[in-house]
């Protein structure tokens, strides 16, 4: 089982009874929590500002406000959700600061970079590379609601549940959301794929 699958049923009481530790300044449960969520963070905030030193930075400043203010996290809601909504806000905010060098980075960013694919490319491996750059193009193209949840189901594993709490938006449109990106990357990728629209 992967440490970064979805919080288990026993999850909930230990990462209650971690951040009751972080609260009381304990450092190894703080770097417990940061191993269990920081790769899934950074993906949300990479999702956002698509440069991963100011993902990088997005990640630290969460794991911060998680160490200033794991007080807030009510018991009984997703950690999960609620971690990922503060990496969300802090990404916005950071995309917000950095507008200009951001409009720069949409243009100039070599889509590889992408830390969406399973893993690098080996050389010679141009047909399989060329397909995940479409990919990864394809869901960058996406509406940015669209590309949220798409990326939060897929790269993070969540449930719709644990989506619709990270976003502020009902079960319901996390579902629609998720159905039209899949819609929308099926009719992108088509040509791609030799497949007729």
């Amino acid at each position: 089982m992967s440490e970064l699958s979805p919080e288990p049923q026993a999850g909930a009481a230990a990462i209650e009874a971690l951040l009751e530790k972080v609260q009381a300044g304990d450092r190894e449960a703080f770097m417990t929590i940061t191993r269990l969520y920081q790769r899934k963070v950074f993906v949300l905030a990479y999702s956002i500002l698509r440069d991963r030193e100011d993902a990088l930075d997005a990640v630290q400043e969460t794991f911060l406000r998680l160490y200033q203010k794991a007080g807030l996290y009510r018991p009984g809601n997703s950690f999960q959700g609620w971690l990922l909504q503060m990496a969300k806000n802090i990404s916005i905010d950071h995309y917000r600061r950095n507008r200009k060098k951001k409009q720069e980075w949409e243009t100039t960013t070599p889509v590889e970079e992408m830390p969406l694919a399973a893993g690098p490319a080996r050389e010679g491996d141009s047909a399989a590379a060329d397909l995940r750059q479409a990919f990864a193009r394809s869901v960058e193209s996406l509406a940015e609601r669209q590309k949220m949840v798409f990326i939060m189901r897929h790269y993070n594993e969540l449930q719709f549940n644990e989506i619709s709490e990270a976003m502020k938006i009902s079960i319901g449109t996390a579902k629609s959301l998720h159905f039209k990106a899949v819609q929308n990357l099926r009719k992108r990728l088509a040509p791609v794929l030799g497949i007729g629209s």
